[in-house]
């Protein structure tokens, strides 16, 4: 194989990153290539060479190019969006609107799937959620009783305590 290029490698492995870190997720092949600034063929081939040499992890499949950093920032942290606000109180139809994406350490909230909600209304500030706050909320498909949640009930999202004991 031809020799390549450090200054390609490292390129595009720093876009990579920077792209995972601002848009959220790995770029395509066709995304890696028009960030570089390099043809498609030529991109695949680095990314060839540079999974054989150990620079990065390459499964073959669509956004599966994943650096050192990536690895190890994934081990690290979880990825969480925000989604918008939510209402305390009257109902709000539920819309995922991804405003920006936040990484929290694994070492606080461990694994699983998790998002940013806003809270609006002031029904909840008994338990001390206010007009504004932000919250993190753990999707799960069971609640606990008297635990705080986020219902999605048709097209209606509200954040409400869990009133049934379902272990009765």
């Amino acid at each position: 194989m031809q020799h390549k290029k450090t200054e390609y490698i490292q390129a595009i492995e720093a876009f990579v990153d920077d792209y995972r870190d601002t848009v959220g997720v790995i770029p395509s092949m066709a995304e890696i290539a028009a960030g570089v600034g390099l043809s498609p063929g030529t991109i695949s081939k680095y990314i060839a060479y540079m999974r054989d040499e150990g620079l990065i992890s390459y499964d073959g499949g669509k956004r599966t190019v994943t650096t050192k950093r990536g690895q190890d920032e994934a081990s690290k942290y979880i990825r969480v969006p925000v989604l918008g606000r939510i209402a305390c109180g009257m109902p709000k139809f539920a819309e995922e609107n991804i405003e920006e994406i936040v990484k929290l350490p694994t070492s606080i909230f461990g694994k699983g799937e998790f998002y940013f909600l806003t809270a609006y209304g002031d029904s909840m500030i008994n338990a001390g959620i206010y007009n504004g706050t932000r919250l993190i909320i753990r999707k799960q498909p069971t609640a606990d009783y008297n635990q705080i949640v986020v219902a999605l009930i048709g097209d209606e999202t509200r954040r409400k305590r869990t009133a049934l004991d379902s272990s009765a």
